[in-house]
């Protein structure tokens, strides 16, 4: 599996142990590169440009609240990224939602639980059904 994963400051130390804990997944990097400060749009574009491109299946991204990140990736037409604070969010983000691309709030999560959202992200199918017609409706604009 090859996911891109893209973080600002504050989640770059979560970005680079989950890249360490995942090692068996091919990560393509797009940053940041250190806890410098910068702006979280800039990584959530790069991230889902890989994404939209074709070259990785799912996203991952990383900011002190989750919030700015997933904003702008949601901004996509083709793109359902959930917050997940817990394995059960993202569970149901997964299996009901079919989400692409998981966002993470780094300043209120610690590293296991990083780590059980990312294998439930990784791990949980979608089930369609009843949830395939809902998911068909998110882009239908009236």
């Amino acid at each position: 599996m090859k996911i891109a994963i893209g973080s600002d400051h504050a989640g770059y130390d979560l970005k680079s142990f989950l890249m360490k804990k995942f090692s068996s997944i091919s990560f393509i990097d797009v940053g940041a590169f250190s806890s410098e400060s910068v702006d979280y749009p800039d990584f959530a574009h790069k991230a889902i440009s890989k994404y939209n491109a074709g070259q990785c299946e799912k996203v991952i991204l990383i900011c002190g609240s989750g919030n700015g990140i997933q904003m702008t990736a949601n901004k996509y037409q083709n793109i359902r990224c959930a917050l997940c604070w817990d394995k059960e969010i993202a569970e149901l983000a997964r299996s009901h939602n079919d989400v692409n691309v998981v966002a993470l709030p780094a300043r209120f999560i610690s590293n296991e639980t990083a780590t059980e959202i990312i294998n439930a992200f990784i791990n949980t199918d979608f089930e369609g059904g009843r949830h395939q017609r809902r998911v068909d409706k998110i882009n239908h604009v009236q």
